[in-house]
């Protein structure tokens, strides 16, 4: 039998993605985690060469199945075993596998056929994964699937005011039936300055950019519903997801945040500055002790995966969707910040 008893640790993780051609090998790569004493990492697939390495290291991992194999292992049970075996049972437990993470932003793209059929199919997935691993004894790796934030309504200020989709309110109550069930998190790519940078360029809202920067001693915003009060943009947004579950009935499901960071280069706001300061406010407040949690959490602790390791210049879309990285191609930081010792 597999058992390690767990606890929710404030380490911080990384996002490690690998979109680009000129990124140092995995080897460097998880001997730069293992020198900057984080305590997690993401990965975007299972790779068994980065799984290999991670072995006998004390940085808890997050491994991912890829949207096209849902539908697959939705079906199976064997296939879900089979995925299971190959990509946990042959690395664990000396490889710290801690969540399961399947699909990435499945509910995001569903206005085709197929991509609806895979959010359909999603929590059946994730409970054949968990059928596997709980047959097997383990005990210690929760199962989710990271979201992204636009599966919220266009308008989720205040928080209190924050309900997703319509659309999607059909596919959100059995995710969060399961994930609630398990006790696992519900799993959410948070970018205050996505928020910010739109409210620019729509003039929707006047969001203050030392709000969305973690700037305490800018003005705070008290939600005229709930009564909290919002010293910065990230709050602000987990908490929108936080009265969405509520309304659907979940008070009490786990949060965590699969991706956030700040652009270094690009357009408005993205420079290196603002991205150091931003990552710097981040690990202070997702790593302090006592944890702080959020105004509708207080004190609860929020696993939470920067995004990311390195710039990936073979992602699609605008150029700063590809200027997210903590390190340049040679290993050096882009930026000064010290993201485990931050007081």
């Amino acid at each position: 039998m597999f058992f390690i008893g767990a606890v929710v640790s404030n380490r911080i993780g990384i996002n490690y993605g690998q979109l680009g051609n000129n990124l140092p090998s995995p080897a460097r790569s998880i001997e730069l985690l293992k020198n900057m004493n984080i305590g997690r990492v993401k990965l975007y697939d299972a790779d068994h060469e980065i799984l290999n390495l991670l072995s006998g290291t004390d940085i808890d991992v997050a491994i991912t199945v890829a949207n096209d194999e849902i539908s697959g292992i939705a079906a199976s049970q064997h296939l879900a075993d089979q995925w299971v075996y190959e990509h946990v049972i042959a690395h664990y437990p000396s490889t710290r596998i801690r969540f399961v993470l399947v699909g990435n932003k499945v509910f995001s793209s569903i206005s085709t056929p197929e991509d609806m059929q895979i959010a359909r199919v999603l929590v059946r997935a994730m409970r054949r994964i968990k059928n596997t691993i709980k047959a097997l004894g383990i005990r210690n790796i929760k199962i989710g699937t990271p979201l992204a934030m636009d599966i919220m309504e266009t308008t989720t200020f205040p928080p209190s005011n924050g309900t997703f989709k319509q659309e999607l309110q059909q596919l959100m109550v059995p995710l969060l039936k399961y994930i609630n069930g398990t006790k696992s998190f519900f799993f959410i790519n948070v970018y205050p300055y996505i928020e910010w940078f739109e409210s620019q360029v729509w003039n929707q809202t006047a969001i203050n950019l030392g709000s969305a920067l973690f700037r305490s001693d800018d003005e705070s915003y008290t939600d005229p519903q709930s009564g909290l009060e919002y010293t910065n943009l990230l709050d602000q947004m987990l908490d929108s997801v936080v009265y969405a579950m509520a309304k659907l009935g979940y008070n009490d499901v786990m949060l965590a945040i699969s991706e956030t960071g700040w652009p270094h280069e690009g357009e408005s706001g993205a420079n290196r500055y603002n991205a150091a300061e931003y990552i710097h406010n981040l690990v202070r407040k997702m790593t302090a002790v006592p944890s702080i949690g959020t105004p509708a959490r207080p004190g609860v602790v929020i696993p939470t995966f920067i995004f990311s390791m390195y710039d990936e210049n073979q992602k699609f879309g605008a150029s700063t969707e590809r200027q997210w990285g903590l390190f340049n191609p040679d290993g050096s930081p882009v930026y000064e910040v010290n993201i485990t010792s931050i007081v």
